[in-house]
This record gives structure tokens, C-alpha cells and sequence, in this order.
């Protein structure tokens, strides 16, 4: 399709097929979770056959942000719709691990990496085995293989594990 013809496919359209492309960029850390469902898509703007994209990166100082803008480029062009794509990262907006979908949760899991522990009542977090689901387990060392992920034990099934570290902005 010509950047003319891009022009005339309805606005709701190539929103979903942007969406949908979006959908299709992997976490280069985490192959089996996408930057929707991570929680890093802020906005998509269109204006014919021009697309730009906002995203919020998990932590400031990611090492896999030229990645992830790479990665993301290729796949909106990819679509054949549009002759300009911009990729931006914001930083007024803070990322939280409640960004990240029900979806991402469950793909992390199958990962092998904790979701987002979930808060307690009395202000604690509870990190639930991504192997045996056992919430019997302790933390290992806070400094995992990345910025927003710990070591973690399960001392039901005696695995070490990854857990992404809690991010919230009451911090």
C-alpha cells in the first residue's frame, strides 16, 4: 500500500493494526512478553501515514531501550502503512508494575519470572513460586540479572527464581 493509500484507511483501522504490530514486539529481556502487555505503551498518535508512538520505559537506565525502539520501528513499518514512524520514550510519566496486564503476568510466569508481587495488608509483598505457586518464599538477593528484577528461594520446591521488583509511585 502507497503512502496515499495509507491515507484513506480509517483512523480506528490503523489504530488496530498498530496496536495489533505493537502486540508482536518482545521484551528483548523477555522474549515471551510484549511492551503492551509490560505496561511501556503511553499513547499512539496517527496523522495519515505518519504514526508515532510514546512508551515509558520500565527503569531510566534500561540497556535494552535502543532495542526496544528498534524493534518497535520495524514492526510498524513492517505493516506497509505508513513512509514515517517515530518512536519516543516519555519520562514525565512514571512506569509501575501495576501497568503490567493480566496477560504479561501469566507470560512472565510461564517464563519463569515472578509477576509483581502483590501488596499485603500490613504494607509487606508476597512473591508466589512461579513454578510450584507456593507463597512460601524468601528473597535471595535483591540484585537480579536486570534493574527490575530479584533473586528469589522457594523453600517448598527448593528453586531459585526471578521476581520483577515491585515499582509503585507512592514510593
Amino acid at each position: 500500500m502507497t503512502a496515499v493509500e495509507a491515507k484513506k484507511v480509517p483512523d480506528n483501522l490503523a489504530r488496530d493494526l498498530v496496536l495489533k504490530a505493537l502486540y508482536s514486539v518482545m521484551d528483548p529481556e523477555i522474549p515471551s512478553v510484549s511492551i503492551v502487555d509490560l505496561g511501556m505503551l503511553h499513547d499512539i498518535s496517527i496523522d495519515g501515514s505518519r504514526v508515532e508512538i510514546s512508551l515509558i520505559p520500565t527503569f531510566l537506565g534500561c540497556p535494552a531501550l535502543d532495542i526496544i525502539k528498534g524493534n518497535t520501528e520495524k514492526a510498524l513499518m513492517a505493516l506497509g502503512e505508513f513512509t514515517e514512524v517515530d518512536v519516543r520514550f516519555i519520562y514525565n510519566q512514571i512506569w509501575t508494575t501495576d501497568r503490567v496486564t493480566e496477560e504479561g503476568r501469566l507470560r512472565l510466569k510461564e517464563f519463569g519470572i515472578a509477576p509483581p508481587p502483590r501488596e499485603l495488608k500490613d504494607g509487606g509483598w508476597e512473591v508466589d513460586c512461579p513454578f510450584c505457586g507456593s507463597p512460601y518464599t524468601t528473597l535471595d538477593n535483591i540484585f537480579g540479572p536486570a534493574a527490575c528484577r530479584s533473586i528469589l528461594y522457594c523453600r517448598s520446591c527448593k528453586n531459585p527464581f526471578e521476581a520483577m521488583k515491585p515499582v509503585s509511585n507512592l514510593m
